[in-house]
């Protein structure tokens, strides 16, 4: 399975020749407009630095090889008053689980966490302002123990938010030795990935298959 960071809070989640894309941006500063194939799309909210659905072209369709699980949560501590609700999805395959963690505002309930259930990867926004922040994050890796931790949603010059804080504020959090900072923006995920924060780099997406 191969995970690829495309930027702000989109990925790309790849397993037998199935391609999956996570919360689609467009106009969020700096970041170039996506150019990306999946054979589907998946969105945590209706805002359009999450849900910009028509900028990703459509593969052949094909069966999806993996488990798809939700659990609803809000956009904001006030339980979706401001911001609305939220979506985690939860994509499982060969024993490997990964949960996009969307524009979560809030600290998990117990239910949730439950809900959620173990995880391999778990990809967190770390900003603040919209979302929860550095420390709110932290406290939900704490909650979920994901064996890999993968942030996202915040500013990394020029690209980003000016809003939202960078990712010195989360990274700080965690022991120097577990920060594993990528060449490149793919990772592949194996059951016996080393654990630890994975700082992917921004790469611009090229879609270039034509299946």
């Amino acid at each position: 399975m191969k995970l690829t960071w495309l930027g702000h809070s989109c990925f790309m989640l790849e397993h037998d020749d199935y391609k999956i894309v996570m919360d689609p941006y467009k106009d969020v500063p700096g970041y170039p407009p996506l150019n990306v194939k999946a054979n589907g799309v998946y969105c945590s909210h209706a805002h359009a630095d999450h849900n910009a659905t028509e900028l990703v072209k459509r593969r052949k369709a094909r069966k999806n090889p993996f488990n798809v699980r939700t659990v609803n949560t809000f956009h904001d501590d006030k339980e979706g008053a401001e911001r609305g609700e939220n979506t985690i999805h939860i994509f499982s395959a060969n024993d490997i689980t990964v949960a996009h963690m969307g524009d979560l505002g809030h600290h998990l309930t117990l239910e949730q966490i439950q809900e959620i259930g173990s995880l391999t990867v778990m990809l967190v926004p770390v900003g603040g302002y919209y979302t929860i922040d550095a420390m709110g994050a932290k406290s939900a890796c704490m909650a979920l123990r994901p064996r890999c931790v993968i942030p996202m949603h915040y500013r990394h010059p020029p690209c980003g938010f000016p809003v939202l804080a960078e990712l010195d504020s989360f990274l700080k959090l965690w022991p120097v030795a577990s920060i594993h900072r990528l060449h490149g923006n793919s990772l592949e995920l194996t059951k016996d990935l080393a654990p630890g924060v994975y700082v992917p780099e921004f790469v611009e997406a090229t879609a270039t298959d034509e299946t």
